[in-house]
């Protein structure tokens, strides 16, 4: 039922990760469902650009270089670990935004449409026994520099993907009766 895989859903880390590799298809399965999320005006401007093997590596190495040249003060244990994350995921998928030329829709809702494919991926995820987790580092700004974009596409983050073997704790909310206003 989908509402108990939405409640199923966490966040489950790089460092949890064990080093069972990820199937192209099960990738590709993902991707699928990402591209089923709504779209105002159908722009479907959700891009994805998938990174395995090496690609992570090099994606580690890079964040870490940009990191070490922009602060004033890198901290060596951040650095090590933006080194180490990348090489413990199965896969890492570049959430990219590709903005619609004629700018006909306002970008905050390219951006609700990129994350709702993101969502979606991240249900498949759980629905298959993969966990994942979403990071936007500050670095994301710099990823003209490692990843060839068209005019108007930036990226919103990577989406780090991994098979696990710990029991992820269930999580609470504060009751939805605490956010909703009801008006009669």
């Amino acid at each position: 039922m989908i509402f108990d895989l939405i409640k199923k859903r966490r966040s489950v880390f790089p460092v949890q990760y064990n080093d069972t590799p990820i199937d192209r298809a099960d990738i590709e399965k993902i991707l699928e469902a990402a591209n089923w999320a709504p779209t105002h005006k159908k722009t479907e401007p959700w891009r994805f650009k998938v990174l395995m093997g090496e690609a992570k590596e090099k994606l580690g190495l890079f964040l870490s270089y940009k990191y070490m040249e922009t602060e004033t003060r890198p901290k060596q244990m951040k650095t090590k670990k933006m080194i180490e994350n990348p090489k413990k995921a199965g896969a890492i998928i570049a959430i990219c935004m590709q903005r619609d030329p004629k700018e006909s829709i306002p970008d905050w809702e390219e951006v609700a449409a990129t994350a709702m494919a993101v969502q979606n991926m991240w249900l498949c995820c759980t629905e298959m026994g993969l966990g994942c987790y979403w990071s936007s580092p500050g670095l994301i700004k710099y990823m003209g520099d490692f990843f060839e974009f068209n005019e108007g596409e930036v990226c919103l983050g990577f989406l780090y993907i991994g098979h696990y073997d710990e029991e992820i704790a269930e999580q609470s909310r504060t009751p939805i009766a605490d956010k909703v206003v009801w008006m009669e």
